[in-house]
């Protein structure tokens, strides 16, 4: 049994940061690192549920890039929960949840995901600390350690200037 890394052995992430969502093709979104969240969340749309070989699905469309439509990703995954999320609105609501695989600071690893409609909010993904438990520590002060998105390209340019 191998002892849970101490905060001073994880990397540090900022309250922001770019991600990758491979297995949706998804190169960079830019999400809020949210601890007072316990689940993450994707801005998706016309959310559609439905059975394919027995097993429950759901097909859902992102935009991964703020304020804009241009980019439209088409995406499906099996659909594992639905579950009740009482959101800063105050008002609970019923969430389909996804799992699927994450990509920050070099690390890949598989989350969870509601899905909700996020027009209104700063941000299209929400990374909550069950994403981020045991993987990283988050300062508040600091942002995009993961590296910045470079306007008309997909791909983030990785800590310490590195290419991913």
């Amino acid at each position: 049994m191998s002892a849970r890394p101490q905060p001073d052995e994880l990397e540090t992430i900022g309250w922001r940061e770019w991600v990758a969502l491979p297995s949706f093709g998804i190169q960079s979104i830019k999400c809020k690192v949210d601890t007072g969240a316990r689940t993450s969340s994707l801005h998706a749309y016309d959310v559609e549920e439905f059975r394919r070989g027995g097993r429950d699905m759901v097909r859902f469309v992102v935009h991964p890039e703020q304020r804009s439509t241009k980019e439209t990703i088409h995406c499906e995954a099996r659909l594992v929960d639905r579950r009740k999320v009482k959101p800063s609105s105050g008002h609970a609501e019923l969430r389909p949840v996804i799992l699927t695989e994450l990509e920050l600071m070099g690390q890949r690893w598989t989350v969870e995901l509601t899905l909700t409609r996020r027009d209104a909010m700063g941000f299209r993904m929400l990374l909550g600390r069950q994403a981020t438990r045991g993987r990283f520590v988050v300062d508040p002060g600091r942002s995009y350690r993961n590296g910045k998105r470079i306007k008309g390209k997909k791909r983030l340019s990785g800590p310490k200037g590195t290419k991913r």
